[in-house]
């Protein structure tokens, strides 16, 4: 049970990834389906980086993580898109976005 619980915090999170991109790059790269190549390839990054946290099922929210596991150019570009995308969730998606804000203020480990 407890694993599968980690599974869905981590699939969240993926999914909150995704949907913030999307926004970002249909928005600023106007893209119609799907994402760019630039979007896409951050996008597989931070998935891979999501796959390979090292704190498991006490993972914090990026924002509040000790680790910065992100190289600074990959970093920079996802705090970009999640400061644009981030209050475009309220209404795009307002149970995702309550949800990863609930999430920050939970203690972990």
């Amino acid at each position: 049970m407890e694993g599968t619980e980690i599974s869905k915090r981590l699939e969240r999170e993926k999914t909150t990834v995704q949907i913030m991109l999307r926004l970002y790059c249909k928005d600023q790269h106007h893209t119609v389906d799907g994402l760019c190549s630039e979007c896409q390839e951050l996008s597989d990054y931070a998935m891979n980086r999501l796959a390979h946290c090292k704190f498991g099922e006490n993972k914090p929210t990026c924002g509040k993580c000790t680790v910065h596991c992100y190289k600074p150019d990959m970093r920079k570009r996802i705090q970009e898109i999640m400061r644009y995308a981030g209050p475009k969730m309220l209404l795009a998606h307002p149970m995702i976005r309550l949800r990863h804000l609930l999430e920050g203020f939970k203690k972990r480990g």
